[in-house]
């Protein structure tokens, strides 16, 4: 008798657990613990973990006050977890609890961010749209790696109990993608949009020109982008963005926060210019197309009043076409061009740029001539880069020059993890991991004021890569490491630490079908292996 009340209870305990299910939608699921608040990549400021966890639940809704910016954002988190929990997750401005996304005074800065997790639901406060949308990434790495997959997961869906306070370091931190040297469609730069935003990266730099290929049309020289467009390197059928696309990108990068910085290379890197138009070389010739990989054999005619003429009408059209404050004009490798006519080229194009609304972001090399007041330098040399130059470099930085760093053995996406490398080049030396991570963008150049450096960002040239597989492979797992030098503090870099938080990342590089370089100098799970 005694033996068949246990059976009884058995059976009525279970029986609960299937109605409670039947009531919130989730299926009875083995026990799991949430992911801890310190493991996601960047590493936040302050991490307060404590109480229960939440769980999102067939009943969840995602909250959001009245602001046209907040409700975007909830639109956006629910788009991510709908199909991978087969939940409704509406988006309200009505009722309490479930995920809350709310705009309020404090302690954020433009993109700082407050999450407080607990039994009740899940809370992220800012002061901006940015800071939630940030803060949505959070969220997203505090979920299983499952919540990324397009089919319906079991989960269960836990959030750890806790308040993660977040403010980034630097203001600028960047990824560049070289469309010049191999073009890359709409579809294929919103890809990279998407997974730059996963780690809170804020700044999209198109490099839009170069020798092997000019991407954006521009309707007063039209042959730019229908005759210089026409290829890329090794010869293959190369392509353009028409403004419609542009607007395209730009309108994706800005629902993912990301401002475009376009890039019009130049005095150097233009001979898909240079061919596209006789009169902007010197002799008067246009050269033919070129779809190889040498560098510093171009350069606009500096002494010629049509130069500037043609820098005037493609800087005003990409003005135009750009909402965000920054162009860049390049100014790197021109060797061709003499250092008089380099100076003289500098003092001419930088006041057309101020002339459109725009701030001035040159390479580095631009402090060889006058950076104008209130430009950007980007440097790109290496550790071993000539004390001279560094020096320049440091100058301009004292004298009022805004630094973003991009050193090229440490943060050049392209090149090679080792002499093994399918792809990449390998000019400035082979870039493992650890050594893209393991560095203080506050301390690379002594000599830099405090706040000179503005932030950091991660180049991708193309020479070698021809489709978003080739740009998955040498971003990751590099970029990450790079999008928390730009956001965590310099207290919170450690490799040790950081190794394993990036292990864990390659389970849910899986379900977004990212591939990646499996490092030996990162300890990966299963997936990893």
């Amino acid at each position: 008798m005694r033996q068949h009340r246990r059976t009884l209870r058995l059976l009525g305990s279970l029986l609960l657990v299937a109605m409670a299910a039947s009531v919130t939608g989730a299926a009875p699921a083995p026990a799991a613990s949430p992911t801890p608040l310190d493991r996601v990549i960047p590493a936040p400021a302050s991490v307060a973990p404590g109480g229960s966890p939440y769980r999102i639940t067939r009943g969840t809704h995602i909250r959001v006050d009245g602001s046209r910016e907040t409700r975007s954002v909830g639109e956006y988190l629910a788009k991510i977890l709908r199909p991978s929990t087969g939940y409704r997750l509406p988006v309200t401005a009505q009722g309490a609890g479930g995920i809350r996304l709310r705009l309020a005074e404090g302690p954020f800065g433009a993109e700082g961010y407050r999450l407080d997790s607990g039994r009740a639901g899940v809370t992220i406060t800012a002061a901006r749209a940015a800071g939630l949308f940030h803060g949505v990434q959070t969220l997203r790495q505090l979920l299983p790696a499952a919540v990324e997959k397009d089919s319906v997961q079991p989960g269960p869906w836990l959030v750890a109990g806790g308040t993660i306070k977040d403010t980034p370091r630097y203001g600028w931190r960047g990824a560049m993608l070289d469309v010049s040297r191999h073009f890359f469609t709409v579809e294929q730069v919103k890809r990279y949009i998407d997974q730059l935003a996963l780690y809170k990266i804020n700044k999209l730099h198109l490099h839009l020109s170069d020798d092997q290929g000019w991407r954006i049309a521009i309707d007063s020289w039209p042959r730019l982008a229908t005759y210089g467009g026409s290829t890329e390197v090794g010869g293959g059928p190369g392509g353009f963005y028409t403004k419609a696309d542009y607007r395209e990108i730009v309108r994706y990068a800005t629902s993912r926060h990301l401002e475009v910085v376009p890039e019009i290379d130049m005095p150097g890197h233009t001979n898909a210019a240079l061919a596209s138009y006789a009169e902007l070389n010197c002799d008067g010739v246009a050269p033919p197309l070129y779809t190889g990989t040498e560098v510093g054999f171009s350069s606009l005619c500096a002494g010629k009043e049509i130069t500037y003429d043609f820098v005037d009408d493609v800087i005003r059209e990409l003005a135009a076409l750009t909402p965000g404050r920054y162009l860049h004009i390049g100014g790197d490798e021109a060797h061709s061009t003499s250092h008089e006519d380099y100076v003289t080229f500098m003092d001419r194009v930088q006041p057309i740029v101020a002339k459109y609304g725009k701030t001035v972001v040159g390479w580095h090399q631009l402090t060889g001539a006058t950076p104008a007041k209130g430009a950007l330098a980007q440097y790109w040399g290496l550790d071993g880069t000539s004390a001279e130059e560094k020096a320049r470099v440091v100058k301009a930085a004292q004298d009022g020059t805004g630094l973003i760093l991009s050193p090229a053995d440490r943060v050049y996406l392209d090149m090679k993890y080792t002499k093994e490398t399918p792809l990449g080049l390998s000019w400035a030396g082979y870039v493992e991991v650890k050594r893209s991570y393991d560095w203080d963008p506050g301390a690379y150049l002594p000599g830099v004021p405090d706040g000179a450096v503005r932030g950091v960002e991660a180049p991708m040239w193309s020479e070698t890569l021809e489709n978003s597989e080739h740009v998955e492979f040498m971003a990751f797992p590099r970029l990450p490491g790079v999008a928390e030098l730009g956001w965590s503090s310099a207290a919170s870099h450690d490799w040790e630490r950081y190794k394993g938080r990036l292990a864990a990342q390659a389970e849910r590089w899986d379900a977004l079908g990212i591939d990646y370089y499996r490092s030996p100098q990162v300890p990966w799970g299963g997936s990893g292996k």
